[in-house]
C-alpha cells in the first residue's frame, strides 16, 4: 500500500451551506425552585446547568449548538440544531468526538502496511458537536466579554470534557464568561478532495467552530454576556484555528465575530487547495480503506459506512504519517479559506481589532525523532517539495547555529519549531500592523504544551510561583477585557510595561530566575530569528503556508 507524503498539522460559514440560527428577540433565565442549577431558555431548547457554591461559577456541559453531523449530514457544513421540549440537562461533559493521533513513522515513507486499530473512548459520538459554557454570578452579570476556547490535538484529538472549566473564569477573577466548543477532528472534520469539494463540504471542522461562534453571537447574552466583546483563543491547533478565523473570507468575515484573538503556539501545517495531490491522495486511502474504492459513488460509499469502520481507517491513515506530524487538516477551499493563509496575512487585512500572541521557546522537540541523526534529510521528509537547493539552504539556515544547537537533533527540533509554529505567529502578529503582542512562555524545559498548565490550574503548575502565575494567566484576559494587557483588573498584577509588538520587535518573556523568582521582563526578538522566519516565508508556496 503506497504511503502518506509529509504533511504537517498543527491545527464565517458561507451563504448557503448552513441553516441560520432563528433572530432571539427573547429568551429567558430563570431560578428553578426545585433543582440544582440555572435554567436558560434558548428558544430551540432549555438547558439546566449547576453552581457551584464556594464560587458562584455556574457551567453548563453539553449544550448543543448544532444538529447531529450524521448520515447524509456526515462530511456537510453543520446545521442549526432541532427544537426540543422539555428541559434538558447540561451538567455532564458531552461525547467527544472521534479521536485520531500523529504520525509514528520513522520516515516519510511510500510503502506502509497501516495497522487499523481503535483509540477513542467509550464516550465516543459522531453526535458530538456540543459546547460548555461557564458563567460567574449568573442571573446577577450582564454585559461580560466573552472568552471562547478553541482546544488542540492537531485536528485530530482533543475534547472540552477535560478542561477543569471555571480554571478560565477564576484566572478574570469573575469577569469574563468562557465558552468552550467541540468540533469534528480527523477525516470526520477535515476529509477533503475533489469528491468532497463535489459533494460535500471542506473544512467541516472550521464551519463548525464557526457556527459554535454564530452561536455565541446569537445567544451569549442570555448568560449575561455581551457578544460585542468576544475574545478567540486556542493552544496549538486551537491557536491555528483562530489563525483560520483571523484570515476567514479573505480577513472580511460580516458581520464580525469577535474583536479579539488569542493564539498559544500557533499551529500553521501546509494548507494545500482541496484537489491538490496529498488531499486526494489521503481521500482515496480513505475509500481503499473503508471498501469503497469500487463504488459506482464513492462519497456516497463514505457516507454509509459505520462510523467505527471510519474511524479505523481514520486511525490507520494517521499513524502511517511521519514522526509526530498530522494528515488530515485544513485546506484552502476557495470560499471559507480562499488562500494560502500567509497570502491572506501579507495583506494585513485580517479578522478581529487586536492579537496576542504566545510561543513557546522549544515548540518543536515533543514532534521530532528523538534519534534524529540528519538535518538536512529531517527537513527533506518534513517539506518533501522542497527542491534539493531549498532544502540545502533551510539547512544551513540551521547548522551554521552549531554553538547554540551542536547536534542535529537540536537543529531538527528548531526546524520543527520555527517552521510550524513561531514564524507563522511572527507573520500574525504583522498581520495586525501595530495592534499586536507578543510573548514567551520559557520555563524550563519550554516545550509545546508546556505553558497550558499556568492558565488551566487544576493541572498543577511545576512552577507554582504566585507573581508568576499571575501575571501570565491575567495578561491573557487584561487583553480580552480591555484590549490592552496593560490595562489590568488587578492591580497587584507584576508584568512591566509591554509593547506592541510591531513597535520595536519587543515582547514579554515568561521564565524563571536560577533561584526559582519569576522573570518577567521585556526582551528584543532575536534579530536571527527572523531572518529564518523570512526564508521560511519565502518558500510558503512550497511548503503549502
Amino acid at each position: 500500500m503506497i504511503g502518506i507524503p509529509c504533511v504537517v498539522v498543527l491545527l464565517g460559514l458561507f451563504t448557503g451551506l448552513v441553516s441560520s440560527f432563528p433572530r432571539q428577540e427573547s429568551g429567558a433565565l430563570h431560578k428553578s425552585r426545585n433543582a440544582p442549577g440555572p435554567i436558560v431558555d434558548l428558544e430551540y431548547a432549555k438547558y439546566q446547568g449547576s453552581t457551584d457554591l464556594s464560587t458562584n461559577i455556574s457551567t453548563f456541559s453539553g449544550i448543543r449548538y448544532a444538529g447531529p453531523p450524521t448520515g447524509s449530514l456526515r462530511f456537510q457544513a453543520p446545521q442549526a440544531p432541532a427544537k426540543v421540549d422539555g428541559v434538558q440537562q447540561a451538567t455532564s461533559p458531552p461525547p467527544q468526538c472521534y479521536q485520531a493521533g500523529d504520525g509514528t513513522s520513522q520516515t516519510n515513507p511510500f510503502i506502509h502496511d497501516p495497522l487499523l486499530k481503535k483509540r477513542y473512548s467509550t464516550l465516543t459520538s459522531e453526535d458530538c458537536l456540543f459546547l460548555d459554557v461557564s458563567v460567574p454570578d449568573i442571573g446577577m452579570v450582564d454585559g461580560l466579554p466573552v472568552v471562547v476556547w478553541i482546544h488542540g490535538g492537531g485536528y485530530q484529538e482533543g475534547n472540552i470534557a477535560t478542561l477543569p472549566h471555571a480554571d478560565l473564569v477564576t484566572d478574570s477573577q469573575n469577569h469574563v464568561i468562557v465558552v468552550y466548543i467541540q468540533y469534528r477532528l480527523g477525516a470526520f472534520g477535515f476529509l477533503a478532495g475533489p469528491s468532497v469539494k463535489k459533494s460535500g463540504a471542506l473544512n467541516a471542522g472550521l464551519l463548525d467552530q464557526h457556527l459554535a461562534l454564530q452561536w455565541v453571537q446569537q445567544y451569549i447574552s442570555l448568560f449575561g454576556g455581551d457578544p460585542s466583546k468576544v475574545t478567540i483563543w486556542g493552544e496549538s491547533a486551537g491557536a491555528g484555528s483562530v489563525l483560520q478565523h483571523v484570515v476567514a473570507h479573505g480577513g472580511r468575515t460580516h458581520p464580525p465575530l469577535f474583536r479579539t484573538a488569542i493564539t498559544s503556539s500557533t499551529f500553521l501545517p501546509p494548507q494545500y487547495a482541496a484537489n491538490d495531490p496529498i488531499p486526494t491522495f489521503l481521500y482515496d486511502q480513505m475509500l481503499n480503506l473503508t471498501n469503497c474504492d469500487s463504488a459506482s459513488n464513492t462519497f456516497a460509499c463514505l457516507l454509509a459506512v459505520d462510523a467505527d469502520t471510519l474511524n479505523n481507517a481514520n486511525n490507520a491513515i494517521t499513524s502511517s504519517a511521519f514522526y509526530g506530524t498530522f494528515v488530515f487538516v485544513p485546506v484552502v477551499d476557495g470560499t471559507f479559506i480562499v488562500e494560502r493563509p500567509t497570502v491572506t496575512l501579507d495583506r494585513q487585512i485580517v479578522n478581529g481589532d487586536v492579537l496576542l500572541s504566545v510561543t513557546n521557546t522549544f515548540e518543536g522537540r515533543i514532534f521530532t525523532i528523538p534519534s534524529e541523526t540528519n538535518t538536512s534529510d529531517f527537513i527533506r521528509q518534513m517539506f518533501p517539495f522542497l527542491s534539493a537547493k531549498q532544502i540545502d539552504i533551510a539547512a544551513s539556515h540551521y547548522t551554521a547555529l552549531n554553538i547554540a544547537l551542536p547536534t542535529p537533533l537540536d537543529q531538527s527540533i528548531a526546524v520543527m519549531g520555527e517552521s510550524i509554529f513561531i514564524c507563522p505567529t511572527y507573520l500574525l502578529l504583522k498581520a495586525f500592523n501595530g495592534k499586536s503582542w507578543k510573548g514567551e512562555f520559557a520555563i524550563p524545559p519550554g516545550n509545546h504544551g508546556d505553558d497550558a498548565v499556568y492558565y488551566f490550574l487544576d493541572n498543577n503548575p511545576p512552577f507554582n510561583n504566585t507573581d508568576f502565575i499571575k501575571s501570565f494567566s491575567q495578561s491573557f484576559m487584561n487583553i480580552a477585557i480591555s484590549l490592552d494587557p496593560n490595562i489590568k483588573f488587578d492591580p497587584t498584577n507584576p508584568t512591566p510595561a509591554w509593547n506592541h509588538w510591531s513597535s520595536d520587535d519587543t515582547e514579554m518573556l515568561f521564565n524563571k530566575t536560577s533561584t526559582d523568582g519569576p522573570d518577567i521582563r521585556a526582551v528584543r526578538t532575536d534579530s536571527r530569528l527572523l531572518e529564518r522566519c523570512a526564508f521560511w516565508r519565502s518558500v510558503a508556496d512550497t511548503i503549502g503556508q
